[in-house]
C-alpha cells in the first residue's frame, strides 16, 4: 500500500502534462516506476484507501488465462470492464474487423492462448510455460506476452500490462510483469491485484512457492479528471495493513482453470478500507 501510495504523490509532485490522444483527455504522467509484491509472506497489495472489488480484477485475469475474445464471456464470469472498450470504443466500432456486439478482437488473452503463427498454425503460450514448470524448466524464456503489432488493427485496444515473465530458483517461482501504461486511481488497483494472483495461481498449480512479483511500468499517469479526487481524498487517507488473500487448494491445473474455477475460489481475510471513491474512466 506505501509503494501505491508513493507512486501516486510522486505523479502528483512530479508529473508533466501530457495530451492523450486516444481518450483526448489530459495526463498527468511520470515515466518508469518499480512495484514489488511480497506474495511469500502473502502481503495482498489491495488498495486500503478506498474500497477495492478485488474479486472484479481476479475474474479478468481468469479471463485472460482462457483465452476470452468477448465481453459477455466476461461478464459471465462477474467481470464488466470489457463492456466499454467492445462496444464504446469509436474507432472498434468502425473497425471491419470487429465482429459485432461485445467482440474485443485478438486483444490479450487470445495472444496468450492462440498466438498466430506464419504457417497458420497457433502456440500456446501459457500451455508452454505451465508444462515446463511443471517438470522443474527454466529455459529463461518461460515468457506470456499479449502484445503482438502484427495484430493491432485485430483487437480493440493495445494491451497495457502484456509480458510476463517466470523465473525459478529452486523450488521457487518468480514473476516480472511488464506494463506500458497504467491509468493508476483506476487500473494500477486491478493490475496490482492480478500480478499477485498470477504467481500465486502459477506456483500453486505446478507444485512450487511462490516468491516475490516484479511489477515495472513504463508510463504511469492521472487523469486530469481523476486528480482532485486522488489528490484532495484519496491521499489524505491513512492506510490499513495489508490483508491475505486465499485460494482454493483444489486448483490443482490448468484445465481447472480453464473449465470450474471461478471468482469465488479466492477470497480475502483481514480487509479493513475507506469509502469506495467513484473515479472516471477514460474510453
Amino acid at each position: 500500500m506505501k509503494q501505491y501510495l508513493e507512486l501516486c504523490q510522486r505523479i502528483v509532485d512530479e508529473g508533466v502534462w501530457v495530451k492523450n490522444e486516444r481518450t483526448g483527455i489530459n495526463c498527468l504522467t511520470v515515466i518508469n516506476a518499480d512495484l514489488e509484491y511480497d506474495v511469500a509472506n502473502n502481503q495482498f497489495p489491495l488498495i486500503t484507501t478506498r474500497k477495492s472489488y478485488y474479486k472484479s480484477a481476479i475474474a479478468e485475469l481468469l479471463g485472460y488465462l482462457r483465452g476470452y475474445d468477448n465481453a459477455a464471456q466476461f461478464r459471465d464470469i462477474g467481470c464488466k470492464t470489457w463492456d466499454a472498450n467492445a462496444n464504446e470504443n469509436q474507432a472498434w466500432l468502425n473497425n471491419p474487423n470487429r465482429k459485432g456486439e461485445d467482440d474485443m478482437g485478438r486483444v490479450y488473452g487470445v495472444q496468450g492462448r492462440s498466438w498466430q503463427k506464419p504457417d497458420g498454425s497457433h502456440l500456446d503460450q501459457l500451455k508452454k510455460v505451465v508444462n515446463n514448470l511443471s517438470k522443474g524448466i527454466d529455459d529463461r524464456g518461460e515468457i506470456v506476452t499479449f502484445y503482438n503489432p502484427g495484430e493491432f488493427e485485430l483487437g480493440c485496444l493495445r494491451p497495457c500490462m502484456h509480458t510476463h515473465t517466470f523465473s525459478l530458483l529452486g523450488d521457487t517461482l518468480y514473476l516480472t510483469s511488464y506494463q506500458r501504461s497504467c491509468d493508476v486511481p483506476l487500473g494500477l488497483n486491478f493490475n496490482q491485484i492480478q500480478c499477485f494472483v498470477l504467481l500465486a495461481l502459477v506456483a500453486q498449480i505446478t507444485g512450487h512457492k511462490p516468491g516475490k512479483a516484479y511489477h515495472k511500468i513504463v508510463n504511469a499517469h492521472i487523469y486530469e479528471n481523476q486528480l482532485e479526487l486522488m489528490r484532495d481524498v484519496q491521499l489524505k487517507r491513512e492506510p490499513f495493513p495489508s490483508p491475505q488473500l486465499h485460494i482454493n487448494p483444489e486448483i490443482k491445473s490448468l484445465e481447472d482453470i480453464e473449465t470450474w474455477v471461478s471468482k469465488d475460489d479466492f477470497t480475502v481475510s483481514g480487509y479493513q478500507c475507506h469509502e469506495p471513491i467513484k473515479y472516471p474512466f477514460a474510453v
